[in-house]
């Protein structure tokens, strides 16, 4: 990877104007804090726009925000949910920058709104991502980097488009959570359909249709009938929009869907599991939540 070195006072001072993209190769920096995603994004960078020089690769928002300031590059890639500070928290500083770059959201999971996103005009990536529309925001980029300044301060409307936009993506995801909107009655009501990946694609899945979800790193990993989904977001956050009346808690880590349970056993070493409905594998139930099932 080849990394710019911050410029210094003198030549900060000599050339606040940035050069336009044809003068000079365009810069980014990715944050983002699973290397893995962060490695295959810079191959998918590498392939669509060849020039494009990758100046810094960070795996958290404070270091995002440090190195945006040093490096000053064109374009930074932001993971929405990052350790320490949020894409939308590198942005907010982002938007405090003499010359903010191009921000570009990328997130794991259309829970957090991406029509909102849509409704802002910030651009974004849905992991994993897609080559197609990968091209499609690399040519808005190119326009956007093309456009050379013609008012002396070459940061000045980026900065307030920036500070405009993300205040405004923030208002409409503000109390968003797994795609569920507070409904006019001020409460939120049980979360009905799930939005997780299977692979490239989104799935809608029924709630009803989920046995049981599973605790997973970063991920939650939901089994149907059909196969395993992932969402990534806690299981705490997950449970705050299930029915508590259909989703019961039975362990640290799962969450089954009681309408879905045939029948509870004991072994002979006093541990209980569930059979669920079409599931050919068993659901441990912890010493803590057993007395659920005592009498099935």
């Amino acid at each position: 990877m080849k990394i710019r070195q911050p410029r210094t006072a003198a030549q900060h001072d000599e050339g606040k104007t940035r050069l336009p993209e044809a003068s000079r190769a365009p810069t980014a920096l990715i944050a983002e804090d699973e290397p893995p995603i962060a490695a295959a994004l810079e191959r998918e960078l590498a392939a669509a726009w060849p020039e494009l020089q990758i100046v810094a690769a960070v795996g958290n928002g404070h270091a995002a925000i440090e190195r945006i300031g040093a490096l000053q590059p064109d374009v930074a890639f932001l993971d929405i949910s990052m350790p320490g500070a949020t894409g939308l928290d590198v942005a907010r500083a982002c938007a405090n920058l003499a010359a903010p770059p191009q921000i570009v959201f990328v997130t794991a999971y259309d829970e957090y709104a991406l029509d909102a996103f849509d409704a802002a005009a910030i651009d974004y990536l849905l992991k994993p991502v897609d080559a197609a529309r990968l091209a499609r925001t690399v040519d808005r980029l190119r326009v956007q980097l093309a456009r050379a300044p013609t008012d002396g301060a070459p940061g000045a409307q980026v900065q307030a488009d920036l500070q405009r936009l993300v205040g405004q993506l923030e208002q409409i995801t503000r109390g968003v959570q797994l795609g569920n909107r507070t409904q006019d009655t001020g409460r939120n009501e049980p979360l009905r359909y799930l939005r997780a990946s299977s692979g490239r694609d989104i799935r809608i899945v029924p709630v009803e249709e989920v046995l049981y979800f599973e605790a997973a790193d970063k991920y939650v990993v939901v089994t149907t009938r059909t196969g395993e989904l992932l969402i990534r977001t806690s299981l705490k956050e997950l449970c705050a929009q299930l029915d508590p009346a259909r989703f019961w808690q039975v362990h640290r880590s799962t969450v089954v869907n009681v309408d879905q349970v045939e029948s509870a056993s004991v072994s002979a070493l006093g541990t209980m599991s569930l059979k669920l409905r079409g599931h050919s594998g068993a659901v441990a139930v912890s010493k803590q939540y057993a007395h659920l099932f005592r009498q099935m």
